[in-house]
């Protein structure tokens, strides 16, 4: 009996195993992979966690809203022109295919998020860039929207705080993207002239035409650890010069070791930092 039982013709049901899954491959709907420690944690736990890696504190990737949520007071956050939306003005070929898959796809009409709000009950300008819609490269409504807030703080004595993350500029804007970067330094120069502070926060990534103008502009610069920070990328700058870049060329610690950032701040730090600064400077 046992050996029909155990007998080659016979059926069993068949079990198949995922070749492909290991160590790398989790299933993403519940599952992601730390880039720094390797370790797969739960997607929940994480965003429980401000998407920070429970274990060794990495910085993911968080949304423009979460990121606002972050710094604004509950309720207190009202937006601004948050209905200017982009136009294919160069007649550039499939960028209206492109902004609508964007839209779609991250729920927002452009790369930046601009409003008023309190921080810890201070009244500032908040600008957040929104690097799930075309990489928050900047085009003329990001421009735009990011030099009508520096004015609204402007006109009502507000300090303003940015948060950038981006790609850089929109090629698909041309001339008229690279325009904003000298636009909206000269709203920050006004606003420096009239005594208000300006905090700048880089987020991973923050490169190219944003960090060739506003985002190093701050009075006080503050970075998330770990971030990459720079104008070209690091094989561009290596295939040009043809040597090799210093280990960890581009990263927050680095920048901040040779004097181009003012503070590395973790996220869950970062409301209450900002406050303290604030607090220093009256407000």
């Amino acid at each position: 009996m046992i050996k029909k039982l155990l007998s080659k013709e016979k059926g069993y049901a068949q079990v198949s195993v995922n070749k492909k899954f290991n160590t790398k491959n989790v299933d993403e709907k519940f599952w992601i992979k730390c880039e720094s420690c390797n370790s797969n944690i739960f997607i929940k736990e994480v965003e429980e966690n401000m998407s920070l890696c429970p274990k060794c504190n990495h910085h993911f990737k968080l949304s423009a809203r979460k990121r606002v949520n972050l710094l604004i007071d509950e309720k207190t956050f009202e937006e601004l022109d948050k209905d200017l939306v982009s136009m294919n003005i160069l007649k550039f070929p499939e960028y209206e295919e492109k902004l609508e898959r964007y839209t779609g796809k991250s729920k927002e009409k452009e790369a930046v998020i601009t409003g008023t709000g309190k921080l810890n009950g201070i009244d500032v300008i908040l600008c957040v860039m929104n690097s799930e819609f075309m990489m928050g490269s900047m085009g003329y409504i990001v421009g735009e929207k990011t030099t009508r807030a520096i004015e609204n703080g402007i006109e009502n004595k507000l300090p303003v705080i940015i948060v950038c993350a981006s790609g850089g500029a929109r090629m698909q804007e041309g001339i008229i993207s690279l325009m904003q970067m000298a636009k909206t330094s000269q709203a920050l120069n006004k606003l420096s002239e009239n005594g208000l502070p300006y905090i700048s926060i880089l987020t991973d990534p923050t490169t190219g035409g944003i960090t060739a103008s506003f985002a190093m502009l701050g009075d006080i610069i503050m970075a998330e650890p770990n971030a990459l920070i720079g104008f070209a990328g690091p094989r561009v700058i290596k295939q040009t010069i043809k040597q090799d870049l210093p280990e960890g060329f581009q990263k927050s610690e680095f920048l901040l070791e040779h004097g181009f950032l003012d503070l590395i701040v973790s996220r869950k730090n970062m409301k209450n930092k900002i406050h303290q600064i604030l607090k220093m400077h009256g407000y």
